[in-house]
């Protein structure tokens, strides 16, 4: 191999070179566009889901208020009832105590008072 074909060699890959680093720019240029686009789409997405996440806590959170108040409304009619039922027990007591001091009465004067049973 002479030095003309060294020249003519050498002269080649510098041609090819050229125009590989050519196509190389290019393609990398492509891949950088296509991953800046992918990477914009990714972030919208991610930056999608915490937003979803926040409006499906915030319809838990009014949820979860709603039934915190339905409880307390059942709360407070449990202790009207509760107050109710203590007047009633109070009530029956005394009438208790009543119809035990009428039947104490009743008894202590024997043949005064009777009680006469139906059908008798």
């Amino acid at each position: 191999m002479d030095q003309n074909d060294r020249e003519f060699i050498e002269a080649l890959f510098v041609k090819h070179g050229k125009l590989f680093d050519k196509k190389l720019d290019a393609v990398t240029e492509q891949f950088d566009k296509k991953l800046d686009a992918a990477t914009a789409e990714f972030k919208l997405h991610v930056s999608a889901i915490p937003e979803s996440f926040d409006l499906k806590i915030g319809i838990l959170a009014e949820g979860h208020q709603s039934l915190a108040e339905k409880l307390d409304r059942v709360e407070a009619r449990v202790e009207r009832l509760d107050a109710k039922v203590d007047g009633v027990e109070l009530r029956l007591i005394k009438l208790s105590a009543d119809l035990s001091a009428h039947r104490a009465d009743t008894e202590a004067h024997g043949n005064i008072y009777s009680v006469k049973e139906r059908g008798d």
